[in-house]
């Protein structure tokens, strides 16, 4: 789906892997609600070891945290150091917005600075994937003391429309399929959405049989439409380029070798941009390292946050 596409830069959404990985992370539970002016804002806090929270941000825009939870990676992580998890506004467990409500970059900013104050942590090790991974740069352009690491995932460009998109190249007959959908689902055919979906999520994978199990719990993955075109709009008018060679705080570029979704060329030019940044590559993953190899993911995030 071509607004999904071109906005998705996010996705983290088959058999069971090995042993410690063998099953998804357990869906969330009640977690807590705070109100960011006016906005109903959930998250949640997994894990109970004491320390600088890692904060989770999922991609999209317009997807709510769930498909993050297609891994048990962040279970694993959470044993060592808490991780928060939460939905960004008008998604998920967040609830829908009231008539009037802004959904803008700098409204999504200010949400997860409200997520760091409602944890009490003065300063928040921060990880975005995708669309998630805008944002964190964002944010730690705007509050950079507030950041202590900061990990940038299979992230868009910092100026959207500087995205390198593979799936024609790589997936034309889903391409093609997911055309057809769109102008179905234009005409009012309430199951195209869907299935366009379905055939988008389908690319992001390097592995078949995880490509089939992120599907077998795609019902799981919810999406708002209305958000994501609302936050391409905005964002189409920015460009973050200038401001990461100012990011001063440990940062660390990751991606998946054969992601389709966001070319690893575009996570290249980050790690380019900002001074010292480390950058790794996942050469068994596409568009969602945290969980096609969870064990070298968890690793190498382990490996940063320590300083290692």
């Amino acid at each position: 789906m071509r607004t999904v596409r071109a906005a998705l830069v996010l996705s983290s959404l088959v058999l069971a892997a090995a042993a410690a990985h063998a099953a998804p992370a357990a869906p969330s539970g009640p977690g807590h609600v705070i109100a960011n002016h006016g906005v109903r804002l959930w998250y949640e806090v997994r894990g109970t070891h004491a320390g600088r929270p890692l904060v989770l941000v999922n991609g999209g825009p317009g997807f709510d945290h769930n498909y993050e939870l297609c891994s048990d990676a962040w279970d694993v992580i959470a044993r060592s150091r808490p991780v928060v998890m939460y939905d960004q506004r008008g998604n998920g467990r967040s609830g829908p917005l009231a008539p009037g409500q802004g959904c803008t970059l700098n409204d999504q900013i200010d949400d997860l600075d409200a997520i760091r104050a409602a944890v009490g942590a003065e300063q928040i090790d921060l990880i975005g994937h995708s669309f998630g991974g805008y944002l964190v740069m964002a944010y730690a352009a705007r509050f950079p003391g507030r950041v202590a690491h900061l990990v940038i995932c299979d992230s868009a460009a910092p100026k959207w429309t500087d995205t390198e998109f593979l799936f024609k190249y790589i997936f034309p007959e889903a391409v093609e399929r997911e055309a057809v959908l769109d102008g179905r689902d234009a005409l009012g055919d309430t199951l195209a959405n869907g299935a366009s979906l379905h055939e988008y999520l389908g690319t992001l994978f390097v592995s078949l049989a995880k490509r089939d199990e992120f599907l077998a719990h795609a019902a799981d993955y919810h999406f708002n439409r209305a958000v994501n075109e609302t936050l391409n709009t905005d964002l189409g008018r920015r460009d973050l380029w200038a401001v990461l060679p100012g990011l001063a705080m440990p940062t660390l570029v990751i991606t998946g070798r054969y992601d389709i979704n966001v070319a690893p060329s575009t996570a290249w030019k980050i790690h380019k941009a900002i001074p010292g940044s480390r950058f790794v590559v996942f050469e068994k993953s596409g568009h969602l390292p945290f969980f096609e190899e969870p064990e070298a993911f968890e690793r190498t995030l382990d490996d940063f946050l320590a300083g290692r």
